[in-house]
């Protein structure tokens, strides 16, 4: 870029460089030129008025008429005006000045002879006017002037010539001047493509570097999203496993001790019927017992919904919605259709509603909701919805981890979860499960 920079600047010093000689001698030319043309019109114009002098005289002298006097006499005055013109173009002459002042004189001359015989004339003096007319002083002066004012245009001639010369010479300087401009341009041009082909070439490579290493970034976040996301769901199912494990030792191994218990303190009940003490005691005892039963099929239910397996996801919907209104004092209202999904998915959707009815009764202050489920066919939607205060969707914090786990559960049963939210105004979730798994979850869930 310096490079071409500087040869386009020189490019232009050498071409104003060049353009400025060449004015400056083409002034120069046409100046001269000018002046040896106005010098050659005025020497014409002197011998014009020489000859026009002339004759008018010898009009005079043959006719003696005063008409023919007339003419001479202009072609006089005249001359005075040519021959200070002369002096005047070749004032910075000094050669030719003397070759002017010789001519005036030669001039002077002449008119004094033309003069002369044109008063002997006026006069009536015939012999006179006629001896000076026969003698060879006025022709002698006559060849003298043209002598002189030939080699005074010789030298006009010579100025013309240089003029031209010096023309031609400004022409070829300008014709060489542009020549070596255009081909400093095209090497200043040719510079400036090479150059930007360069630049260009490099940010290509910068910018395919960029992109691979963006592809190797991209690649790497999808790599570590998908660990994470199959780390999610496997600590997801882990805990679903742990859940059912516990449900189910809760139910076998605390079930049956609390069932015995039970039964012996039923036992024991019947055997003392005479101490009235001891029989309030054991109801009270069988009371603890019947609540503590009753806990362990709420936790039970809590950690692995057995409605699920024994009555459906219809059933069990509608039971967790009945229980959260009766805890909640919410107005629940449900419209449930009959769907075919397998045990997991019918999992994910009891866990997403049991969720958002968690989340409605914690942050929503509503005061009803809605559970809808309908069967399309190939896919289920589930909708969980409250009027509660709603929230800004754009602003929920990273510390929500409520949606955040249905929207994995869901997108793990190759689902979508998506909610609408807007404060005052409520709260929906809506959930689309295809209705049988896709190929790539299958072999997961074996």
């Amino acid at each position: 870029m310096a490079l071409s920079l500087a040869l386009a600047t020189l490019a232009a010093v050498a071409l104003v460089g060049i353009n400025e000689a060449g004015y400056r001698q083409s002034n120069r030319a046409l100046a001269e030129v000018g002046e040896a043309q106005r010098m050659r019109f005025a020497l014409t114009m002197l011998l014009q008025s020489v000859v026009d002098a002339e004759t008018g005289q010898r009009g005079y002298l043959l006719t003696g008429e005063s008409q023919y006097r007339e003419p001479y006499d202009s072609a006089v005055r005249q001359v005075d005006g040519h021959l200070a013109v002369l002096r005047r173009l070749y004032a910075e002459h000094p050669e030719d000045s003397s070759r002017v002042a010789t001519l005036s004189k030669h001039v002077a001359r002449k008119l004094a002879e033309m003069d002369m015989s044109v008063r002997l004339r006026q006069m009536g003096n015939d012999d006179a006017w006629k001896f000076v007319i026969t003698t060879d002083v006025g022709r002698e002066e006559m060849e003298a002037i043209r002598t002189e004012a030939q080699a005074l245009m010789v030298g006009s001639d010579t100025a013309l010539a240089n003029g031209r010369i010096l023309i031609a010479k400004s022409l070829q300087l300008a014709r060489l001047g542009i020549a070596i401009v255009a081909l400093a341009a095209l090497l200043a041009f040719y510079l400036y493509l090479r150059q930007t082909h360069a630049l260009r070439s490099a940010g290509e490579r910068q910018q395919a570097a960029l992109q691979r290493e963006r592809n190797a970034l991209e690649i790497d976040v999808r790599e570590r999203t998908s660990t994470l996301a199959e780390l999610a769901t496997h600590l997801q199912e882990v805990r679903e496993s742990e859940r059912g494990y516990l449900a189910r030792e809760l139910h076998d191994e605390l079930g049956s001790l609390l069932t015995a218990a039970k039964l012996d303190v039923a036992r024991l009940k019947s055997r003392l019927t005479d101490s009235p003490d001891a029989a309030e005691r054991l109801q009270h005892l069988t009371e603890l017992l019947n609540s503590g039963i009753a806990l362990k099929r709420r936790i039970i239910e809590d950690l692995r919904p057995s409605s699920l397996s024994n009555l459906g996801l219809v059933a069990s919907l509608e039971i967790l919605g009945r229980e959260f209104a009766d805890r909640s004092g919410l107005r629940v209202e449900m419209a449930l259709e009959p769907v075919v999904l397998d045990e997991a998915h019918q999992l994910t959707v009891y866990r997403m509603v049991q969720e958002s009815l968690t989340n409605i009764a914690k942050y929503a202050e509503a005061s009803e909701a809605t559970i809808v489920m309908k069967d399309y066919g190939n896919h289920v939607i589930v909708e969980v919805a409250d009027n509660g205060k709603g929230f800004d969707t754009q602003r929920t914090p990273a510390a929500t981890h409520g949606l955040s786990g249905m929207r994995h559960r869901v997108e793990t049963a190759q689902g979508k979860l998506t909610v609408a939210s807007t404060p005052g105004n409520g709260t929906r979730l809506t959930a689309m499960l295809p209705s049988r798994p896709s190929s790539a979850e299958a072999p997961r869930r074996r």
